[in-house]
């Protein structure tokens, strides 16, 4: 399926003088799977509430499946399917009961939704557990459902609002391989995430802090932006040097990994020779200082100015 899933244009939404979404700009492909990063409270959720239909916009324009967010919600809503962090369904019906109810809901024919029933249990792996209660299910088999649950109408677009928090790595992984069959399917997918690794495996990701968006681009190019200007730092004692050093001219933001420091600097040559010396003076042993390559998690901790593309 070619063409635009998701489109936001200026996007914006304000609660009294609070703005919690400011002028955000971006779109999303059918088969694309979309990352959108940020802290809690930075603007995720409130984006996805309004690209969902649930919430208007104070100013700008979002279409979704071809729908306008303002000027068709209840037709944009038959388009997209939705999985929350928390899980929503019933524990105390069983995964066939709750995907029969829900079948209903979204006003699936008896046969027809059978049919799909047993199609997205085969592709979750849910079908071993058809008949066991959803409370007895573990975070990650609840997860799967709660997908199941979302795909049963066939949805062209899926919101995942953080899906795989509190999951184990190895159901991670496993809902992971489902969303990656989803999109070669030709199903866009917008997914927030707290984890950089999987972060990582989208085509295009986003960082948004205090409703702005600061960075978008794919995992690649935004790793290559940020790399030739980070140093690793092997050093002892380890959070002195860390107090030391992001006040040094040039410096623009220390991360501590493991027993390394990493270092987001303006000019690397001007930036050794300070450590060096300011290590002398402290009492800082430094085993080495080398240039890296920056990880999503380097791009994203020196992430400072509102992204304005040009």
């Amino acid at each position: 399926m070619d063409g635009i899933a998701i489109e936001a244009n200026n996007l914006t939404r304000q609660f009294g003088k609070f703005t919690a979404v400011d002028h955000v700009n971006f779109s999303i492909h059918y088969g694309e799977i979309f990352g959108f990063l940020g802290a809690n409270g930075a603007g995720k959720s409130t984006t996805i509430r309004m690209l969902c239909g649930i919430l208007a916009p104070s100013s700008g324009t979002g279409r979704v499946a071809g729908f306008d967010v303002v000027k068709d919600p209840e037709e944009l809503k038959k388009s997209i399917g939705y999985v929350s962090q928390k899980f929503s369904l019933y524990t105390d019906l069983t995964v066939e009961e709750n995907l029969l109810f829900y079948g209903r809901i979204y006003g699936l024919l008896p046969k027809p939704l059978r049919e799909r029933m047993k199609e997205i249990m085969a592709i979750t792996g849910l079908d071993r557990f058809e008949k066991r209660l959803a409370g007895n299910l573990s975070g990650g088999w609840k997860q799967r459902l709660a997908l199941a649950n979302a795909l049963l109408h066939q949805p062209k677009i899926l919101f995942l609002d953080e899906p795989t928090a509190g999951v184990d790595p190895l159901s991670r992984r496993a809902l992971w391989e489902v969303l990656y069959q989803l999109a070669e399917q030709g199903v866009a997918l917008f997914v927030t995430t707290h984890y950089m690794e999987e972060a990582d495996r989208c085509n295009q990701i986003a960082f948004i802090n205090e409703g702005k968006l600061l960075k978008i681009g794919t995992p690649q190019q935004l790793k290559e932006e940020a790399s030739g200007n980070l140093l690793e730092v092997d050093c002892f004692p380890l959070m002195k040097a860390s107090h030391l050093f992001e006040n040094l001219p040039g410096v623009l933001g220390v991360t501590a990994y493991g027993t390394t420091l990493h270092l987001s600097v303006k000019d690397i040559k001007a930036v050794t020779l300070a450590l060096e010396n300011t290590a002398k003076k402290e009492n800082i042993t430094i085993h080495s200082i080398q240039p890296i390559s920056a990880s999503l998690e380097d791009v994203f901790a020196t992430l400072e100015a509102p992204y304005v593309e040009t």
